[in-house]
């Protein structure tokens, strides 16, 4: 990163840490059932999301980052209602997102808008791309025909595209150009929040810097905040300005960027952090390799849910007491019995 590009993380997290608390997140569970026998009666829950808080300010980048499975996507799509909570509560500028339905909550999707995993089916085959990026205006009917075009040509030159390119359909589009397309969808209706779902996890390394720079330019020129969710911690380190890091449906640490990389608390992240390759031949990170599969979380663990291929585990404590997320130095919360 340059020193201009330092500077601009600088200014973001000053205002970040300034602004208001744009998303407070309460509790939130999601279980799915898992139906068995003849009256296909609940007989376990899937538990995706268990008991996870966590607060956004304006203006921030919040990466969340954990193991595939763990419950990062579930999270970002039942933040913004396309998944029904089974409990807890989601604020959103003051908003119950929760409570809201029918014409309140599509006023609110202006607001909320989200960035998918997969450039190639998110994308309608059938549609052109113009048709793609200006659906939103015509589901909340802004503007003429005209205008909604014009406002579909500039999000597209946004985000690297050019408007002749609206006629044109996905499938003549590389991966990379899906994915702006992708954003260009999310941005046209200038939304606050945008939940970045694994973004560049399936594009080339070379594609990945491009996409990462233009959303860190896009949050800047249109004052977005992101939820960004990954699971290649270097990605994460890069654009977030706090981190989440997951394990199995539940936070085990929450820290500034920076902080979370140079001293990690919890036994979870240090595997993670020391599985982060160094750009310099010369040196060696300590590698941290953990023992086991990831439990079925169906029927996790107790206690804590990460005591069985933790390297180290002190016993019944850790057994049979949940760990709570608490602060252990400013702004620096950790749940593990070791502290």
């Amino acid at each position: 990163m340059n020193s201009e590009q330092s500077t601009v993380s600088r200014d973001a997290k000053a205002v970040a840490s300034n602004g208001k608390v744009l998303l407070s997140v309460r509790d939130l569970k999601k279980y799915y059932p898992i139906r068995g026998g003849l009256l296909r009666r609940t007989v376990a829950q899937v538990k995706a999301v268990d008991d996870v808080s966590f607060e956004i300010k304006a203006g921030e980048t919040f990466g969340l980052v954990g193991e595939s499975g763990c419950g990062k996507t579930t999270i970002g799509r039942t933040i913004i209602h396309l998944l029904t909570a089974t409990a807890g509560q989601v604020l959103f500028d003051g908003q119950d997102v929760f409570k809201l339905g029918g014409g309140e909550l599509k006023r609110l999707r202006r607001d909320m808008q989200i960035i998918f995993q997969d450039p190639y089916g998110s994308l309608d085959p059938r549609m052109p791309v113009g048709e793609i990026v200006g659906e939103g205006l015509r589901i909340h009917n802004i503007g003429d025909p005209k205008k909604r075009e014009e406002m579909v040509r500039e999000t597209m030159s946004l985000v690297g595209l050019r408007g002749q390119y609206a006629r044109r359909y996905p499938h003549e589009f590389s991966g990379g150009q899906r994915q702006r397309i992708g954003i260009a969808r999310a941005l046209v209706l200038r939304p606050k929040f945008v939940v970045c779902d694994e973004p560049v996890s399936a594009l080339d390394v070379s594609i990945q810097s491009q996409v990462l720079n233009l959303l860190t330019e896009l949050r800047e020129e249109l004052g977005l905040t992101y939820l960004f969710i990954a699971h290649n911690l270097a990605v994460v380190k890069y654009i977030s300005d706090r981190i989440g890091v997951m394990y199995l449906g539940r936070l085990a640490e929450t820290s500034v960027s920076e902080r979370l990389y140079e001293h990690p608390m919890h036994p979870y992240t240090q595997a993670l952090v020391s599985a982060i390759p160094i750009p310099d031949p010369t040196m060696r990170r300590q590698r941290i390799v953990l023992k086991g599969d990831v439990p079925s979380p169906v029927n996790p663990p107790s206690g804590c849910r990460f005591h069985t291929r933790c390297p180290q585990y002190i016993g019944d404590v850790c057994k049979m007491v949940e760990p709570q997320l608490v602060e252990k130095e400013p702004g620096h919360f950790v749940a593990c019995h070791l502290y």
